[in-house]
């Protein structure tokens, strides 16, 4: 039987929840970084570059190197790494600078 960081400190917590990202589902657990719950659903990528359209997701997850910016409830360039999963939050592909929905 595999151990898990949560079974060595005979924690006990609070039942996972679901967010969406892109409108797919994925289960998050209490105290999670929006990035640890994509890359736990096996996320990898969630922005892309300004220019090239290249894809980036978490890179030092910390939230010095900005790479994991990303649209959180509508609101564009959240540092996913620092922001904490909710229940019901819809994360979307951030693209470029995160402004395309700002026609100015």
């Amino acid at each position: 039987m595999a151990r898990t960081p949560a079974d060595l400190v005979r924690a006990e917590p609070d039942p996972p929840f679901e967010i969406t990202f892109d409108g797919r589902t994925v289960t998050a657990l209490p105290g999670q970084s929006v990035a640890a719950a994509l890359w736990a659903a096996g996320i990898l990528a969630w922005r892309t570059t300004r220019y090239g359209g290249r894809p980036r997701g978490a890179f030092c997850g910390i939230g010095q190197c900005y790479d994991c910016l990303a649209t959180v409830n509508g609101e564009p360039n959240r540092r996913a790494c620092l922001v904490p999963a909710r229940p019901g939050d819809a994360i979307t592909t951030q693209e470029g600078h995160g402004r395309a929905g700002l026609a100015v």
